[in-house]
Protein backbone atom coordinates (compact mmCIF):
# COMPACT_ATOMS: atom_id res chain seq x y z
CA UNK A 1 0.00 0.00 0.00
CA UNK A 2 1.60 3.61 -1.23
CA UNK A 3 1.30 6.70 1.65
CA UNK A 4 0.63 9.53 -0.07
CA UNK A 5 0.75 13.14 1.90
CA UNK A 6 0.14 14.96 -1.46
CA UNK A 7 -2.05 12.85 -3.47
CA UNK A 8 -4.44 10.35 -3.43
CA UNK A 9 -5.56 7.46 -5.91
CA UNK A 10 -8.91 6.25 -5.93
CA UNK A 11 -9.55 3.34 -8.43
CA UNK A 12 -13.06 2.01 -9.29
CA UNK A 13 -13.25 -0.95 -11.24
CA UNK A 14 -10.89 -0.45 -14.76
CA UNK A 15 -9.90 3.48 -14.42
CA UNK A 16 -7.95 4.82 -11.42
CA UNK A 17 -8.24 8.77 -10.38
CA UNK A 18 -4.76 10.43 -9.41
CA UNK A 19 -6.10 13.58 -7.16
CA UNK A 20 -3.66 16.41 -6.63
CA UNK A 21 -4.60 16.99 -2.98
CA UNK A 22 -3.21 20.45 -1.31
CA UNK A 23 -6.10 21.58 -1.28
CA UNK A 24 -5.21 24.58 1.56
CA UNK A 25 -1.98 25.74 -1.03
CA UNK A 26 -4.44 25.18 -4.41
CA UNK A 27 -2.54 21.95 -5.18
CA UNK A 28 0.75 24.16 -5.65
CA UNK A 29 3.31 22.28 -6.86
CA UNK A 30 6.53 21.46 -4.63
CA UNK A 31 9.33 18.84 -4.68
CA UNK A 32 7.21 15.92 -2.86
CA UNK A 33 3.93 16.43 -5.24
CA UNK A 34 6.39 16.09 -8.06
CA UNK A 35 7.60 13.12 -6.58
CA UNK A 36 4.52 11.49 -5.73
CA UNK A 37 2.96 12.44 -8.85
CA UNK A 38 5.49 10.16 -10.34
CA UNK A 39 4.99 7.56 -8.09
CA UNK A 40 1.50 7.17 -8.45
CA UNK A 41 1.39 7.09 -12.37
CA UNK A 42 3.91 4.19 -11.64
CA UNK A 43 1.48 2.17 -9.51
CA UNK A 44 -1.26 2.99 -12.51
CA UNK A 45 0.89 1.88 -15.09
CA UNK A 46 1.76 -1.21 -13.13
CA UNK A 47 -1.97 -2.38 -12.00
CA UNK A 48 -3.15 -4.59 -14.86
CA UNK A 49 -6.41 -3.89 -14.21
CA UNK A 50 -6.77 -0.23 -14.67
CA UNK A 51 -7.05 0.62 -18.33
CA UNK A 52 -7.60 4.63 -17.83
CA UNK A 53 -6.18 7.10 -15.58
CA UNK A 54 -8.00 10.73 -14.38
CA UNK A 55 -6.17 13.36 -12.93
CA UNK A 56 -7.69 16.04 -11.22
CA UNK A 57 -7.60 18.60 -7.80
CA UNK A 58 -9.32 18.86 -4.48
CA UNK A 59 -10.78 21.84 -3.37
CA UNK A 60 -10.99 25.17 -5.31
CA UNK A 61 -7.98 24.57 -8.03
CA UNK A 62 -7.12 22.48 -10.18
CA UNK A 63 -3.13 23.71 -9.33
CA UNK A 64 -2.14 27.34 -9.02
CA UNK A 65 1.61 26.20 -10.57
CA UNK A 66 4.67 26.51 -8.05
CA UNK A 67 4.45 26.35 -4.17
CA UNK A 68 5.88 29.94 -3.42
CA UNK A 69 7.86 28.46 -0.68
CA UNK A 70 9.27 25.63 -3.12
CA UNK A 71 10.21 28.81 -5.40
CA UNK A 72 11.86 30.42 -2.72
CA UNK A 73 14.20 27.30 -2.41
CA UNK A 74 15.15 26.56 -5.61
CA UNK A 75 15.73 30.34 -6.08
CA UNK A 76 18.83 29.73 -4.13
CA UNK A 77 19.88 26.69 -5.80
CA UNK A 78 23.33 26.54 -7.76
CA UNK A 79 22.97 25.44 -11.49
CA UNK A 80 23.65 21.74 -10.93
CA UNK A 81 20.63 21.98 -8.58
CA UNK A 82 18.42 23.72 -10.56
CA UNK A 83 19.48 21.72 -13.32
CA UNK A 84 18.39 18.11 -11.16
CA UNK A 85 15.21 19.51 -9.65
CA UNK A 86 14.17 20.57 -13.21
CA UNK A 87 14.74 17.48 -14.45
CA UNK A 88 12.74 16.21 -12.85
CA UNK A 89 9.64 17.69 -13.24
CA UNK A 90 10.45 17.52 -16.99
CA UNK A 91 10.60 13.83 -16.54
CA UNK A 92 7.06 13.50 -14.80
CA UNK A 93 5.25 15.48 -17.75
CA UNK A 94 7.12 13.13 -19.81
CA UNK A 95 5.82 10.20 -17.94
CA UNK A 96 2.11 11.62 -17.92
CA UNK A 97 2.83 11.98 -21.56
CA UNK A 98 3.90 8.94 -22.58
CA UNK A 99 1.72 6.85 -20.36
CA UNK A 100 0.41 3.87 -21.76
CA UNK A 101 -2.75 4.01 -20.62
CA UNK A 102 -5.38 6.69 -21.65
CA UNK A 103 -5.52 9.78 -19.48
CA UNK A 104 -7.66 12.26 -18.93
CA UNK A 105 -7.77 15.50 -16.78
CA UNK A 106 -10.19 18.25 -15.32
CA UNK A 107 -9.23 21.45 -14.95
CA UNK A 108 -10.93 23.84 -12.65
CA UNK A 109 -10.56 27.25 -10.59
CA UNK A 110 -6.91 27.79 -11.54
CA UNK A 111 -4.84 26.61 -14.24
CA UNK A 112 -1.17 28.26 -13.75
CA UNK A 113 2.72 27.69 -14.68
CA UNK A 114 3.26 24.49 -14.14
CA UNK A 115 -0.28 22.66 -13.83
CA UNK A 116 -0.53 23.57 -17.63
CA UNK A 117 2.00 20.92 -18.60
CA UNK A 118 0.27 18.52 -16.91
CA UNK A 119 -2.73 18.93 -18.28
CA UNK A 120 -1.00 19.53 -21.75
CA UNK A 121 0.57 15.88 -21.57
CA UNK A 122 -2.74 14.25 -20.75
CA UNK A 123 -4.52 13.04 -23.83
CA UNK A 124 -7.90 14.84 -23.25
CA UNK A 125 -8.41 17.98 -20.99
CA UNK A 126 -11.60 18.48 -19.65
CA UNK A 127 -12.06 22.23 -18.33
CA UNK A 128 -14.80 23.84 -15.94
CA UNK A 129 -15.99 26.74 -17.90
CA UNK A 130 -15.00 29.48 -14.95
CA UNK A 131 -11.19 28.29 -14.99
CA UNK A 132 -8.82 30.76 -15.34
CA UNK A 133 -5.55 29.85 -16.89
CA UNK A 134 -1.92 31.92 -17.15
CA UNK A 135 1.84 31.18 -18.24
CA UNK A 136 3.13 33.29 -15.55
CA UNK A 137 6.65 32.47 -15.85
CA UNK A 138 7.91 35.65 -17.83
CA UNK A 139 6.20 37.83 -15.24
CA UNK A 140 8.76 36.66 -12.47
CA UNK A 141 11.44 36.78 -15.01
CA UNK A 142 11.69 32.95 -15.89
CA UNK A 143 10.70 30.58 -18.93
CA UNK A 144 7.58 28.39 -19.06
CA UNK A 145 10.74 25.89 -20.37
CA UNK A 146 10.03 22.24 -19.03
CA UNK A 147 6.12 22.45 -19.96
CA UNK A 148 6.83 24.01 -23.50
CA UNK A 149 7.31 20.76 -25.59
CA UNK A 150 3.64 19.37 -24.16
CA UNK A 151 1.42 23.09 -24.62
CA UNK A 152 3.46 23.65 -27.80
CA UNK A 153 2.15 20.00 -29.31
CA UNK A 154 -1.51 20.98 -28.03
CA UNK A 155 -1.89 24.42 -28.85
CA UNK A 156 1.06 25.46 -31.60
CA UNK A 157 3.34 28.19 -31.81
CA UNK A 158 1.11 30.81 -32.80
CA UNK A 159 -0.75 30.51 -29.66
CA UNK A 160 2.40 29.80 -27.53
CA UNK A 161 3.91 33.08 -28.51
CA UNK A 162 1.07 35.05 -27.35
CA UNK A 163 0.30 33.15 -24.06
CA UNK A 164 3.57 32.46 -23.20
CA UNK A 165 5.28 35.68 -23.77
CA UNK A 166 2.01 37.90 -22.95
CA UNK A 167 1.59 35.48 -19.39
CA UNK A 168 -1.66 36.66 -19.48
CA UNK A 169 -4.61 35.25 -17.79
CA UNK A 170 -7.35 33.49 -20.52
CA UNK A 171 -10.72 31.83 -20.26
CA UNK A 172 -11.68 28.51 -20.04
CA UNK A 173 -13.61 29.17 -23.76
CA UNK A 174 -10.36 30.90 -25.12
CA UNK A 175 -8.02 27.72 -23.84
CA UNK A 176 -10.72 25.41 -25.68
CA UNK A 177 -9.80 27.83 -29.04
CA UNK A 178 -6.43 27.70 -28.09
CA UNK A 179 -6.62 23.58 -28.37
CA UNK A 180 -5.69 23.48 -25.01
CA UNK A 181 -8.33 22.18 -24.01
CA UNK A 182 -10.83 19.19 -25.55
CA UNK A 183 -14.10 20.65 -23.97
CA UNK A 184 -15.13 23.36 -21.73
CA UNK A 185 -18.15 21.80 -19.21
CA UNK A 186 -20.12 23.74 -16.02
CA UNK A 187 -20.11 21.94 -12.85
CA UNK A 188 -23.54 20.11 -13.22
CA UNK A 189 -22.11 18.29 -16.33
CA UNK A 190 -18.81 17.58 -15.34
CA UNK A 191 -19.40 14.08 -14.01
CA UNK A 192 -21.73 13.37 -17.10
CA UNK A 193 -19.04 14.14 -19.26
CA UNK A 194 -16.73 12.52 -17.69
CA UNK A 195 -18.32 9.20 -17.69
CA UNK A 196 -19.18 10.03 -21.46
CA UNK A 197 -14.99 9.87 -22.30
CA UNK A 198 -14.50 6.81 -19.85
CA UNK A 199 -16.93 4.89 -21.63
CA UNK A 200 -15.57 5.71 -25.11
CA UNK A 201 -12.43 4.94 -23.56
CA UNK A 202 -13.11 1.55 -21.91
CA UNK A 203 -15.25 0.19 -25.16
CA UNK A 204 -12.03 0.29 -27.51
CA UNK A 205 -9.17 -2.98 -27.02
CA UNK A 206 -6.83 -2.11 -24.56
CA UNK A 207 -3.65 -2.94 -26.76
CA UNK A 208 -5.28 -0.96 -29.52
CA UNK A 209 -5.48 1.89 -27.45
CA UNK A 210 -1.60 1.79 -26.20
CA UNK A 211 -0.54 1.51 -29.43
CA UNK A 212 -2.86 3.91 -31.22
CA UNK A 213 -1.01 6.60 -28.20
CA UNK A 214 2.27 5.23 -29.93
CA UNK A 215 1.37 5.30 -33.39
CA UNK A 216 0.34 9.12 -32.66
CA UNK A 217 3.66 9.72 -30.73
CA UNK A 218 5.89 8.45 -33.10
CA UNK A 219 4.36 9.72 -36.31
CA UNK A 220 3.67 13.55 -34.41
CA UNK A 221 7.65 13.60 -34.08
CA UNK A 222 9.21 11.59 -36.81
CA UNK A 223 10.64 13.79 -39.62
CA UNK A 224 10.04 14.07 -43.10
CA UNK A 225 11.22 10.43 -44.01
CA UNK A 226 8.05 8.95 -45.41
CA UNK A 227 9.67 5.36 -46.18
CA UNK A 228 10.30 4.70 -42.52
CA UNK A 229 6.92 6.19 -41.38
CA UNK A 230 5.35 3.61 -44.30
CA UNK A 231 7.49 0.72 -42.57
CA UNK A 232 6.44 1.51 -39.20
CA UNK A 233 2.94 2.20 -39.97
CA UNK A 234 2.05 -0.98 -42.34
CA UNK A 235 4.31 -3.24 -39.17
CA UNK A 236 2.19 -1.78 -36.96
CA UNK A 237 -1.63 -2.34 -38.70
CA UNK A 238 0.07 -6.12 -39.44
CA UNK A 239 1.03 -7.11 -36.26
CA UNK A 240 -2.75 -5.89 -34.97
CA UNK A 241 -4.48 -7.39 -37.69
CA UNK A 242 -2.37 -11.11 -36.70
CA UNK A 243 -3.07 -10.38 -32.81
CA UNK A 244 -5.44 -11.61 -30.57
CA UNK A 245 -6.82 -8.37 -29.49
CA UNK A 246 -7.42 -7.83 -33.38
CA UNK A 247 -9.07 -11.13 -34.74
CA UNK A 248 -11.38 -10.83 -31.70
CA UNK A 249 -12.30 -7.10 -32.71
CA UNK A 250 -12.66 -8.29 -36.07
CA UNK A 251 -14.91 -11.22 -35.82
CA UNK A 252 -16.98 -9.68 -32.59
CA UNK A 253 -17.73 -6.90 -35.55
CA UNK A 254 -19.26 -9.63 -38.05
CA UNK A 255 -20.64 -11.80 -35.64
CA UNK A 256 -22.67 -8.52 -34.15
CA UNK A 257 -21.58 -9.08 -30.73
CA UNK A 258 -19.63 -6.97 -28.28
CA UNK A 259 -15.82 -7.68 -27.82
CA UNK A 260 -14.76 -9.49 -24.76
CA UNK A 261 -12.70 -6.75 -23.19
CA UNK A 262 -16.40 -4.69 -23.07
CA UNK A 263 -17.93 -5.60 -19.73
CA UNK A 264 -21.38 -6.26 -19.35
Amino acid sequence: MHNFTTIEIEKKGRYATIWLSRPEKHNALNALMIEELAAAFDVCIDDSGLRLIILRGKGRSFSAGADLNYMKDIAGYGHDQNYKDALRLASLFEKVYTCPKPVIAFVHGSAFGGANGLSAACDIVLADIDTTFAFTEVKIGITPATISPYVIRRCGEAAARELMLTGRRFSADEAYRFLLVNKVVSTETLEIELQHYTDLLLSSGPHAVEQCKKLIRVVSSTASDTSELMRFTANMIASQRASEEGQEGINSFFDKRKPNWVQP
